[in-house]
């Protein structure tokens, strides 16, 4: 099972295996107050593509498009994260305030199919 989360919420027993996805470090979080099991800062989006969408909601259809892309490259982590998602639940944590629209909710999509 594939779950999502923010990195500002609790850790809980429920989460799993604990992957961060973001490229950039959470503002205001220290590295001992955040669990995690991996920071997988590869499969987050390039730079230039999140500084493009700026989390703006009427960019997300053609975000993900771009991301999906991205992603094509990244292939063999995306089969990593599945094949333990078969195992065990994997919750990927991401630090964006909008919950409906981040990298997240694609690479959940992308993973579930």
């Amino acid at each position: 099972m594939i779950k999502i989360k923010r990195v500002y919420e609790s850790a809980s027993p429920d989460d799993g295996r604990r992957i961060y996805i973001d490229r950039l470090w959470p503002r205001g979080m220290k590295k001992e107050e955040v669990k995690i099991d991996e920071w997988l800062k590869d499969i987050s989006p390039s730079d230039s593509l999140r500084k493009w969408f700026g989390h703006d909601p009427s960019k997300y259809a053609e975000f993900k498009r771009r991301y999906t892309k991205e992603l094509e490259k990244r292939s063999e982590i995306l089969e990593r994260i599945k094949k333990e998602a078969k195992k065990e639940t994997v919750t990927l944590l991401f630090s964006a305030k909008d919950v409906e629209h981040n990298n997240a909710t694609v690479l959940k999509e992308l993973l579930s199919v």
